[in-house]
């Protein structure tokens, strides 16, 4: 007999319970994201492997280790999988000219991929909702976004998430620092775990991000970038916290948040929390100002972030956030073939009215249908048989209030309906 085929591991099916979860996430999310001025763009799950090893760096974990690269066998053309929303979101601005005519909101949401050991909260397809700002200079927009995230917190209801802050500076700031590590971690090089060894001279700035307990202390030690920076980018990140404060936003300031995609300057952030475990960080971001012009367009601003889908649900399941519910306003139960030809022009007719209506099918005797009526969800059962289908009528019956079963025209159904809907939602709340 021969294997039952499943899913590949880490990336997950969303059955229809929770999958109802994700798009009353998304739906707040909309919301949320119209009311700051963003705009939709939708950008292909494949792209040119260049294309993130010229954005995100080829020496970083995500380029070398985990994206899933292969051979289009058509044209022979390098493909990847998209790791990260940024790079295919600027490459589609760039391609299509959306600058041309000023700053652009943009926002998406979809899987990545990435070939990580999967545990909780850490997949191989995972799923992002990534904000981009572009075209839009100064310390005002980096505050908004992350005054952003704020409100999103507060709408879910969120607690237990705080914010991380750094600047990163500009290249040549960036450049006497990473002098400055290579130099302090030659001097404890036979302390340097492979990993840090490998990046000493390709990318040191990596090494702060190492979580290996033993080398703690050196990277501790290690000089700090915001000593190398100049006037403008202290001024931008001092306009950064200004901001915040004047919305009473707390964070703190890590000297050791670097990010790990290689097109960051100035300011970066991170949402992070203590309630799932290690997997902490459920959103985080930053300004780009280079990137554009590093993938070949003219020079532009840009900030952004993203954050975790599944993280988010996870952080807001644990504390207490649960799917509302919208059930069916009606089952719709038949037998016979009088009543079968009927019921479909019930059905959408309640439909044509704005009504929730699931027609059943399959068969069955009327005592199982009811069973089914009754474990849907549905607030009223319509029932029509062949002595109803004769005389132009249906049976109405409460399935959540008390109430006897009516028989009524089917003209009369949906007027008929909305006032025993009404009356149900004054006496009980919403439905």
């Amino acid at each position: 007999m021969s294997q039952t085929l499943q899913a590949i591991r880490g990336m997950n099916d969303i059955l229809p319970d929770e999958a109802e979860l994700w798009e009353q996430f998304e739906e707040t999310v909309r919301s949320w994201l119209h009311s700051y001025g963003y705009r939709p763009i939708r950008m292909p799950l494949v792209e040119p492997t260049p294309l993130f090893a010229r954005a995100i760096g080829a020496v970083t974990d995500i380029v070398e280790k985990e994206m899933y690269s292969f051979t289009d066998s058509l044209n022979g053309e390098q493909l990847t999988l998209r790791p990260e929303g940024t790079a295919g979101c600027v490459r589609a601005v760039m391609q299509h000219n959306l600058l041309y005519d000023g700053p652009k909101r943009l926002w998406y949401q979809g899987p990545m991929f990435r070939h990580e050991r999967p545990q909780k909260g850490r997949y191989r397809q995972f799923h992002q909702i990534g904000v981009e700002a572009l075209g839009l200079v100064g310390p005002d927009i980096d505050a908004e976004q992350i005054a952003m995230c704020q409100r999103l917190w507060d709408d879910l209801g969120l607690q237990d998430i705080r914010l991380e802050l750094n600047s990163l500076g500009q290249v040549e700031e960036r450049q006497q620092h990473r002098s400055a590590l290579i130099a302090h971690f030659e001097k404890h090089a036979d302390q340097l775990d492979a990993d840090a060894q490998r990046r000493l001279h390709s990318n040191p700035l990596r090494i702060l991000d190492s979580k290996n307990p033993a080398m703690q202390e050196i990277v501790e030690a290690a000089p700090r970038l915001i000593d190398y920076l100049g006037e403008q980018s202290l001024q931008h990140f001092a306009g950064v916290q200004s901001l915040l404060k004047e919305l009473n936003i707390p964070y703190r300031i890590n000297p050791r948040l670097v990010r790990g995609l290689d097109y960051y300057n100035l300011t970066v952030f991170e949402w992070v929390t203590d309630s799932l475990g290690a997997q902490g960080t459920v959103c985080a971001g930053g300004r780009y100002d280079g990137l554009i012009a590093q993938l070949g367009g003219k020079p532009a601003p840009a900030c952004g972030f993203a954050m975790g889908v599944e993280r988010l649900l996870a952080l807001w399941q644990a504390q207490g956030g649960q799917l509302e519910t919208v059930g069916l306003d009606v089952y719709l139960v038949q037998q016979g073939a009088a009543a079968q030809s009927l019921a479909f022009r019930v059905a959408e007719g309640l439909r044509d009215n704005g009504y929730a209506v699931q027609l059943h099918c399959g068969g069955g005797s009327f005592k199982s249908q009811m069973k089914r009526a009754d474990a849907s969800g549905a607030s009223f059962a319509v029932i029509i048989g062949d002595d109803e289908a004769a005389a132009g009528e249906v049976s109405l019956k409460p399935l959540r209030s008390a109430g006897e079963q009516q028989r009524i025209s089917v003209d009369e159904l949906a007027d008929e309906l909305g006032e025993r809907l009404f009356a149900w939602e004054e006496e009980n709340g919403s439905l």
